[in-house]
């Protein structure tokens, strides 16, 4: 490698860094956000009993239950790992890796920032990075949407091989199902974006982003939500099925399959697909931030700075700006969080042809004519935003 590419791999390790911590923090602290947004809503308690002693005292630090992730790692990380008798080494194996790097992989095309300058930055750096310039995103790849789809569809192959390597009739039920949904919700998803694409004309992210900074009538801000409200609304459901959460939780009901595709895993086998489960709903949020809420930008935002309406520009410095956008996605992603878990716990699970038939009756027809009424709105108003 020569030595002028040393900088770019830095920066790219530096961003591949921000993203897994990001990622991971997301799934830790989500598993307690469940059970007391869940114990809030139910008002309950919740979460109390685990806490870390500090020693030589009796001072136990409980703190609203914030160590009960850790203590559900550490559960995992030391349970015995049950194998059943009958089973397929190979799939049983890698079914819970096929599940969970998917999730992390996606996030490697979404924008988490604007355009940062680490010689601006900070000076100190200038002298080994120069006037490089890098957009805040690992992979800025031109069709970075066709990726978060060709990664998201294999998380299902995961779940469908874990049912069939289990040899249990449940397991196996459970990955048909998980099998059927995806082909159900993947479809109407797909159908959602193209809307979202031919008002951006593009399937760069990044370009999507920097297309939702400008107005809408003047007044709104030009956010993806604005042009594609029903899009978003079937983006969002479809997401969440995808991911297997209540109400569309049918290839794990519980109450009929026990624990459906990974009825027969135990310890950190389990805890890889729980743990994916919690990461997808950081990257769900983080989909829906891009593609429909401006990316990592405020209202009217850009690089340069704030474009109010009527004209007034507010410049913001490198040092204001950079932290200020990776807070502003961050935020954005929590919100998205906090309503999908909202979500969860206020609908009940649906039966297994409610499922489908809401997909195949409704959402379908719903996400077709969305798009017709965006090709039309697209060809009288003379091409994308």
């Amino acid at each position: 490698m020569t030595p002028s590419l040393w900088p770019d791999l830095a920066i790219t390790l530096v961003f591949i860094g921000y993203a897994m911590v990001m990622l991971l923090s997301f799934g830790g602290l989500l598993t307690w956000v469940e059970r007391k947004q869940s114990a809030v809503m139910a008002d309950r308690v919740g979460a109390n009993r685990a806490y870390i002693r500090i020693p030589f005292t009796k001072i136990k630090l409980v703190w609203l239950g914030l160590f009960h992730g850790m203590a559900d790692g550490a559960k995992m990380l030391l349970k015995e790992n049950f194998k059943p008798k009958a089973h397929d080494k190979v799939g049983y194996f890698l079914a819970p890796f096929i599940v969970f790097s998917p999730v992390l992989l996606v996030f490697a095309v979404v924008p988490f920032g604007g355009t940062i300058v680490p010689g601006q930055l900070i000076p100190a750096l200038a002298g080994w990075f120069g006037d490089r310039a890098y957009p805040m995103q690992i992979a800025t790849l031109d069709a970075g949407l066709l990726v978060v789809f060709a990664f998201s569809g294999l998380t299902i192959i995961g779940a469908m091989l874990a049912g069939w390597a289990s040899e249990n009739k449940f397991s196996l039920l459970g990955g048909l199902r998980a099998g059927s949904q995806m082909i159900s919700y993947e479809l109407v998803m797909g159908l959602t974006i193209m809307g979202l694409i031919l008002v951006y004309g593009t399937v760069d992210l990044g370009a999507i982003v920097q297309r939702q900074s400008g107005t809408l009538f003047g007044v709104l801000p030009a956010w993806g939500i604005f042009y594609q409200p029903v899009a978003a609304f079937l983006f969002l459901t479809a997401a969440i099925a995808e991911n297997k959460r209540i109400p569309f939780d049918l290839p794990e009901a519980e109450s009929e399959l026990i624990a459906g595709y990974f009825t027969e895993y135990s310890a950190m086998k389990l805890g890889l697909f729980m743990f994916s489960e919690f990461i997808q709903i950081a990257v769900v949020g983080a989909l829906f931030a891009t593609l429909f809420l401006g990316g990592y930008n405020l209202p009217f935002m850009t690089d340069a700075g704030f474009t109010l309406p009527g004209g007034t520009v507010i410049a913001l410095s490198q040092q204001i700006r950079v932290p200020l956008q990776l807070l502003t996605f961050l935020g954005k992603v929590a919100f998205m969080c906090v309503l999908q878990i909202q979500i969860r716990w206020t609908l009940p699970r649906f039966r297994y042809d409610q499922m489908l038939g809401l997909s195949w009756k409704l959402l379908l027809p719903l996400s077709l004519a969305n798009l017709v009424a965006t090709v039309v709105g697209v060809y009288v108003t003379g091409g994308a935003a």
